[in-house]
């Protein structure tokens, strides 16, 4: 495997270019956030992540787990809660209102088990 190295002032540096297929890949919202993470918080663990080529398929799982928690712990409390698609017919605001009080506290949960650990 041959090194390309560019000379900056006095220093060879090498050309290091991101794989093909990391380029071409979308997360989610838990996916930025724990990329945000990782980069600000974590520089050690994020730069070996990058230089593995672990970082696209690390960020992809912590979506998809995290997406998949958030279904169903939104569905569990929801239960929980008695929150109903006849409350929600009957009383959409108080619905609307109970529904916002478990994403967040959904997301919460996730934010402290997934994203930011």
């Amino acid at each position: 495997m041959n090194i390309e190295y560019t000379k900056y002032g006095d220093y060879y540096l090498p050309n290091i270019v991101a794989p093909k297929n990391i380029k071409n890949f979308e997360i989610g919202k838990y996916g930025r956030l724990r990329l945000n993470y990782l980069k600000e918080h974590k520089k050690g663990e994020y730069t070996i992540l990058l230089i593995n080529c672990e970082l696209q398929k690390h960020l992809m799982e912590i979506d998809k787990i995290a997406n998949e928690r958030f279904e169903l712990l939104m569905k569990q409390c929801a239960e929980r809660e008695n929150i109903t698609e006849e409350l929600k017919s009957n009383n959409q605001m108080e619905w609307v209102s109970k529904m916002n009080n478990i994403k967040h506290s959904v997301e919460e949960i996730i934010f402290k088990e997934l994203i930011y650990i």
